[in-house]
């Protein structure tokens, strides 16, 4: 954070507030179908085509696929932001544009916004779908049945909740704990790039097939199939895994060894080496 008193300070962060929702913005004119916005003198051009996602990658490196759409990569101007700055702008991100968002009707139906929750600077992150009816009362993610399985496999590889980033698609429960619509994710995925943008995890986790179609843009993806492999979701590595609530449903021991398998192939990626 810049050096100066309580006006500079409050100047740099009305900019960086400025720049966030310019950013939001124009990455939401590409979810509603805009090829391109100026800005400046440099228009911002469409993302590519949707690329080829091979089914059988190699197990020693992500699929060469890169997922673009449907939103444009994120900045990287933060990656040289520090913990606590990465932690202020989180706050602010939740504070000033998630907590009183009423784009779309989920707002409607909510008790809390469910922002996410962990270390600002963690190098793993887990994405679901959205909150369920547990998460919607305490306003914190994966704080269920699910979230204490998730919170028992973070463990056994090795960490704490603390140390990594847990959010999710959606910031609000959609009605019933139904999958989130594809509209009502395009609308909230903004802010899930913005916490990207701000954490700059090394390593994503993708739980389950409805945050693996929407992280990859890929509504014909088959969890079951796909589950183990590497991808890459703007250049940061992802996982694919089922969701904890699935394990729930069908805890047989070949789908416990499933869900090891990817998280040991995360913990090698991370260099995680069980004491």
């Amino acid at each position: 954070m810049p050096n100066g008193g309580k006006s500079d300070t409050l100047e740099w962060m009305d900019d960086r507030q400025t720049q966030r929702r310019i950013r939001q913005a124009l990455l939401t004119d590409r979810l509603l179908g805009v090829d391109a916005v100026p800005l400046g003198s440099r228009p911002v051009s469409a993302p590519p085509p949707e690329p080829r996602i091979e089914t059988n990658p190699p197990a020693s490196a992500p699929a060469s696929c890169d997922s673009q759409a449907p939103f444009a990569k994120p900045p990287t101007e933060t990656s040289s932001m520090t913990v606590d700055e990465k932690r202020l702008a989180l706050e602010e991100l939740d504070r000033n544009e998630v907590r009183g968002c009423t784009k779309c009707d989920l707002c409607k139906g909510r008790t809390n916004t469910v922002f996410g929750q962990g270390h600002p600077d963690a190098d793993l992150m887990f994405i679901g779908e959205g909150p369920g009816a547990d998460e919607d009362v305490q306003g914190l993610p994966f704080v269920g049945r699910a979230g204490q399985l998730l919170n028992k496999q973070i463990d056994a590889m090795g960490l704490k909740r603390e140390q990594v980033y847990i959010g999710n698609i959606v910031k609000c429960r959609p009605p019933g704990n139904r999958a989130p619509s594809a509209g009502e994710a395009a609308i909230c995925t903004p802010y899930l790039l913005s916490q990207i943008e701000i954490i700059q995890p090394k390593v994503i986790v993708a739980l389950g097939g409805v945050a693996s179609k929407f992280l990859l843009n890929d509504p014909k993806l088959a969890i079951t199939r796909q589950r183990g492999q590497w991808k890459l979701f703007h250049g940061i590595d992802l996982m694919l895994t089922f969701h904890p609530a699935y394990l729930l449903r069908q805890y047989t021991k070949d789908n416990r060894a499933k869900v090891w398998d990817d998280l040991q192939k995360v913990m090698d990626r991370l260099g995680i080496t069980k004491r």
